[in-house]
């Protein structure tokens, strides 16, 4: 298996966690006078303990514990925020969470040691990257059944989708390169070589540059999507892992498993701007809808990390379950059920 060992690949497989932000919808028409808003919240999988811990971002405090299947990996939410997909690696399952009760409705098999799973922007299709046999199930919502099984590159372990929907790209911590499959046709339509293990994906809310952690060679890729190549490679941390990038497109948080600490990279230089000290073993990242809060999950020391955006210092810990790895945020919604109007970007462009 080239480019990472597969002792220590396997050993972080449940480690090293890609939080793709939940796609952003047309906010409802709001009333003369609106209500409340509630909180959205961070959906943690606890790899060690076979559950999902449920933490209202505007409290900081776990609401709810979910039991799901074994050796539960990663977190997606639909784009309604109404449903959470979770990963069971050591089940070979999907566990699907109702987001209204905390109740896992729904089961599905899929493919050997799922490690990863990703939602399409439309909410239709569940795409989930099977470590050990090297493919990507297609989960059609609809039914909640698999439709499809895409082979790609070996020890796949980051899934994103661009937010046009048209293409999916896989990091192959094994192969050393990511694959670009068109949803289409589910066919594999490029492949690209990156750094050694790359492990995560994250994709500017434009569509136009794609951020590849890349696990042993300590740096982060940046794909153009429009030529398909890489055009920068920024040093990270030691053993980057998962990456967010927030809403306004302006920067890249990402964690570093093996030095503690996250990496804040700025995409109009494509430089680092911040180094975050977390806890041990920080992998999993997700990013509030309104951009201010980022969640990171620290495997070592069991509980998340809530940094603050405008400061880029750690606000709070909140201890969770066992080994947290994966963590997924719910789109924000008002008491009446609704979404709510997330905080406006800031001005400027975004890639």
């Amino acid at each position: 298996m080239p480019g990472i060992g597969w002792h220590a690949a396997a050993g972080l497989a449940g480690l090293m966690m890609l939080s793709v932000p939940a796609a952003s919808a047309s906010p409802s028409a709001s009333s003369p006078v609106s209500p409340p808003a509630r909180a959205a919240f961070a959906y943690v999988a606890d790899l060690g303990s076979d559950t999902v811990s449920v933490i209202d971002t505007r409290t900081n405090a776990v609401v709810d514990t979910v039991p799901v299947g074994s050796g539960p990996d990663s977190v997606a939410v639909s784009p309604d925020g109404r449903r959470v997909y979770v990963t069971n690696s050591a089940a070979d399952t999907v566990s699907v969470i109702d987001a209204r009760t905390n109740d896992v409705t729904d089961t599905i098999g899929v493919g050997d040691e799922p490690s990863r799973v990703t939602v399409s922007p439309d909410g239709r299709r569940v795409y989930v990257a099977n470590v050990a046999s090297d493919d990507v199930s297609v989960i059609d919502t609809r039914t909640g059944t698999v439709e499809d099984t895409i082979d790609v590159g070996d020890f796949p372990l980051g899934l994103a989708v661009l937010p046009d929907g048209s293409a999916l790209y896989v990091a192959n911590a094994g192969s050393d390169d990511v694959s670009v499959v068109r949803t289409a046709t589910n066919t594999v339509v490029d492949t690209v070589p990156v750094g050694s293990g790359p492990t995560g994906l994250a994709i500017t809310p434009r569509g136009s540059r794609v951020y590849v952690t890349n696990l042993t060679s300590d740096d982060v890729s940046v794909i153009d999507v429009r030529t398909g190549r890489v055009v920068d490679t920024v040093d990270a941390g030691d053993e980057p892992s998962g990456l967010v990038v927030l809403p306004d497109g302006r920067h890249v948080y990402v964690a570093n498993f093996g030095s503690g600490d996250v990496t804040v990279i700025g995409t109009r230089t494509d430089r680092i701007l911040a180094t975050v000290p977390v806890g041990d073993g920080p992998n999993g990242v997700a990013v509030t809808p309104d951009g201010s809060r980022v969640h990171v999950t620290n495997a070592d020391t069991d509980d998340v990390s809530v940094i603050d955006t405008a400061t880029d210092a750690v606000t709070a810990t909140i201890d969770v379950g066992d080994s947290p790895t994966g963590v997924a945020i719910t789109p924000a919604r008002r008491r009446d059920g609704h979404r709510s109007r997330s905080a406006p970007a800031a001005a400027g462009p975004s890639r």
